[in-house]
């Protein structure tokens, strides 16, 4: 078992998961975020009664320590008074993958920015 997760969100619009998912990045409470391209078909029970909506789907990758934060992001930026956040932990993946989620998403400093260099190169994305 990691202390990565996988953090999913959904939004009332594209928008609104890129504004997200930018802020969150940015911020380095999320390594990534993917804004899944076609609307996905929410049925849900909303105040006693049964709702449908089509909403964007986002998933953050982060870890288990930067989530009160994340949350606490999304939940400023979101326009929804409950918003769906929810983390799924990580128990396996590449070494180099979740070093870079661990170097993605810790306060910069020179030994950071080079070490998250090198791993970003390993995912094919060097940051500028």
């Amino acid at each position: 078992m990691t202390d990565k997760i996988v953090v999913m969100v959904t939004c009332g619009s594209r928008a609104e998961a890129r504004k997200i998912a930018r802020a969150v990045v940015e911020a380095r409470l999320a390594a990534c975020a993917n804004v899944m391209g076609a609307p996905v078909q929410s049925i849900y029970r909303w105040q006693g009664k049964v709702e449908t909506a089509k909403e964007v789907l986002m998933l953050m990758k982060s870890t288990r320590k930067r989530f009160a934060a994340l949350e606490r992001e999304i939940r400023r930026l979101h326009s929804y008074d409950t918003p769906e956040i929810i983390a799924v932990a990580v128990s396996e993946g590449s070494r180099a993958y979740l070093r870079w989620i661990e170097e993605s998403v810790q306060a910069p400093d020179r030994r950071n920015l080079s070490a998250a260099r090198r791993s970003a190169r390993i995912v094919g994305k060097v940051p500028a």
